[in-house]
């Protein structure tokens, strides 16, 4: 557990507030006319999502948050929650779908991610920037088809793409987990 200085506040900084981690959002350093500086953080709480205020005081003492990340795959999913493994010691973490959320929609099995970790609580998970998917679902299209714009299709993990209108049910793409957007057949 480290201790900074409140000018060393920055965006990402992970803090230690009533023994839960938050990551910094925003922050801005005060310095009034009248009175001592401070600076006013808005913070994320990496278990649940929750954002809070927080003002401290120019030279006041801060406990950082100890986090660590360890590359993982994803195995299944079950009414426990998404499971992963950490491939070199086989050591396992369940996470619970709302810290999951959305990122639950470009989570193909076997992928590897980046688990956040606060001591030995999973708090969440980076994903790969690209993942390859399948089409379960969409209109057919046809050969020649090149109007711009596209068609959505239903993907193998639930996500929801635009497509180009020559894909099919079938099809295997790359999707930008970042925007959600399709980049190529693969």
């Amino acid at each position: 557990m480290g201790v900074i200085n409140t000018n060393d506040i920055r965006k990402n900084t992970k803090l230690l507030i009533d023994g839960q981690a938050y990551v910094v959002v925003d922050v801005d350093h005060v310095k009034p006319g009248k009175g001592s500086a401070f600076a006013r953080a808005k913070v994320k709480s990496l278990r649940t999502g929750q954002v809070l205020e927080k003002t401290y005081k120019a030279g006041d003492k801060v406990e950082t948050a100890e986090t660590q990340e360890r590359k993982m795959q994803f195995l299944y999913r079950d009414a426990d929650g998404f499971h992963f493994m950490d491939q070199q010691t086989y050591d396992q973490a369940t996470i619970s779908p709302e810290v999951i959320g959305d990122a639950a929609l470009y989570l193909p099995d076997n992928t590897e991610v980046n688990v956040l970790f606060h001591g030995e609580e999973a708090l969440g998970i980076e994903l790969p920037n690209f993942i390859l998917v399948q089409i379960v679902e969409c209109d057919p299209g046809f050969k020649g088809d090149t109007v711009t714009g596209g068609k959505p299709a239903k993907c193998s993990t639930g996500c929801v793409v635009n497509v180009p209108f020559h894909l099919n049910v079938g099809d295997t793409i790359m999707v930008d987990t970042r925007s959600g957007a399709y980049l190529k057949k693969m």
